[in-house]
């Protein structure tokens, strides 16, 4: 706390229990400080026209005799009677004996001088006590760093108080912060230095608050903190601005606001990503329709013509032309369930464990890879939604896999508790590494992610952490509806 803090915090505590003169000295300069109203009041005038003065003539002793006066008595903890010396009286010292008694608070004296009545310094004493360990409690009760500063001649800042909490959020002790303040423009690279600076400056300029916001590097922990230095500026007697403040660790927010914004723009790559999927696949099945079922209808109707043509003049028709249309039927036929399937498989009405089971065949078939397709229960009861993720993530699972782990075997695993629904996928490939599950075009990877966040559920990829086994593991939950 600064000496001007200091001065007002004692003189308010003296104001409500003592009526007499009351004087409160700086003590290594021998000046007045401030005073009580009834000296003032007995004088008539302000606190400045008071500093003009001498002690001589406010006290009744002489500045050398205040002086050893105090120090031959600093170590006492209560008032010492120092005689008043009446050659020095400017009519308005008495025979009354002075209360004198040296004031300790932080790294600051105070001479403490009271006039005629000294029934009230246990009062003092107390309230002194009191407003010094509410000061104390709020400092150490505060989740950060208090401190006040000033700027040296260089613009640098000088730090005067550092509470406790110096060591908690920078890893130095107060004593060393304040010994050399270089050590905090130090932790910081060269950017923040600039910003703190621009900061600094215009606080100063405006003497308007500081708030301020960078990083620094904790080298006894080998770790970087974001921190805030929040103050207020005022000016001082002597015209010196000190700022007032504390200093928090906001890493966490920061860490949180970066995942946030990191988070938006992996969505942002993949709703457009999907957005394009999308129109890819319009564009895939409008090309279907159009050069399957309008190609097979074409055909039919050009078909159709001809055996009309024939029967009007008379002709046969030939049993291999009826054939031909039929096949051509067909073909449309397939065509129809191709499409329809690849929209939702109709496999998905028998349930969601045949669903899989059948997949697990085909992919079998296609890929030449070994699947081992498990499950606890005849069948599973899950949402609409769920079965679709389930069955679209396997879908994208195995395309991964076919892709880039160069497994022969698979293994599904689906399974049901009170509480969820899980679904396993491994392999005996090659693994996964973690950049993988960072690239910037891992569409796949986010869109099962996405799937399994939009209902609730959680989504795990990882290496196999089976002893002597390779490969990787997907881990899909799901947590069963009420009702369900």
């Amino acid at each position: 706390m600064s000496p001007i803090a200091d001065s007002r915090l004692l003189l308010n505590a003296l104001k409500r229990g003592v009526s007499d003169e009351v004087y409160l000295i700086d003590a290594p300069s021998m000046q007045l400080v401030c005073t009580s109203e009834s000296v003032l009041k007995n004088r008539g005038c302000d606190l400045q026209g008071l500093k003009r003065l001498s002690l001589d003539s406010l006290l009744g002793v002489s500045q050398q005799t205040l002086h050893e006066h105090v120090s031959c008595h600093r170590h006492q903890t209560h008032f010492v009677e120092l005689l008043q010396d009446p050659a020095l009286s400017s009519g308005n010292i008495n025979n009354d004996p002075l209360r004198v008694m040296l004031i300790q608070s932080g790294q600051q004296e105070f001479i403490l001088v009271i006039k005629k009545d000294f029934s009230f310094k246990e009062d003092v004493m107390r309230a002194l006590s009191e407003s010094e360990s509410r000061f104390q409690a709020i400092v150490s009760n505060t989740p950060g760093l208090v401190f006040q500063f000033q700027l040296n001649r260089e613009g640098e800042m000088t730090f005067v108080y550092l509470s406790e909490g110096c060591k908690a959020l920078l890893g130095l002790s107060s004593e060393a912060l304040k010994q050399d303040s270089n050590l905090f423009y130090a932790m910081m690279d060269a950017s923040d230095r600039i910003s703190l600076r621009k900061h600094l400056e215009l606080s100063t300029i405006e003497l308007s608050m500081l708030n301020w916001e960078g990083r620094v590097w904790i080298d006894d922990w080998q770790d970087t903190k974001w921190i805030n230095v929040r103050s207020i500026p005022r000016v001082l007697n002597n015209g010196v601005i000190q700022w007032e403040g504390i200093m928090t660790n906001i890493t966490q927010s920061k860490n949180e606001k970066h995942e946030i914004e990191q988070s938006r723009r992996d969505l942002a790559e993949l709703s457009a990503h999907m957005d394009q999927i999308k129109e890819q696949e319009r564009s895939r099945i409008s090309r279907e329709i159009h050069d399957d079922l309008g190609g097979n209808l074409t055909a039919i109707k050009i078909g159709l013509s001809s055996i009309i043509n024939q029967l009007g003049t008379g002709q046969k028709v030939s049993v291999e032309q009826a054939r031909n249309l039929e096949s051509i039927v067909d073909n449309t036929f397939e065509a129809v369930h191709r499409i329809s399937r690849d929209l939702r498989p109709n496999i998905l009405d028998l349930g969601i464990v045949a669903a899989l089971e059948w997949q697990s065949k085909e992919f079998e078939k296609q890929l030449d890879i070994a699947f081992r397709f498990s499950c606890s229960q005849a069948e599973i009861p899950v949402t609409a939604d769920q079965a679709i993720a389930l069955f679209r993530i396997y879908q994208e699972s195995i395309s991964n896999i076919a892709k880039h782990a160069k497994a022969t075997v698979v293994s599904v695993n689906l399974s049901a508790s009170a509480h969820e629904i899980a679904m396993t996928i491994s392999d005996n490939g090659v693994g996964i590494k973690p950049g993988d599950m960072l690239k910037v075009n891992s569409f796949g990877l986010r869109g099962m992610q996405e799937r399994v966040a939009a209902l609730y559920g959680s989504f795990n990829i990882a290496n196999s952490s089976s002893p002597g086994k390779q490969g990787t593991v997907i881990t899909i939950r799901f947590p069963i509806e009420s009702g369900e």
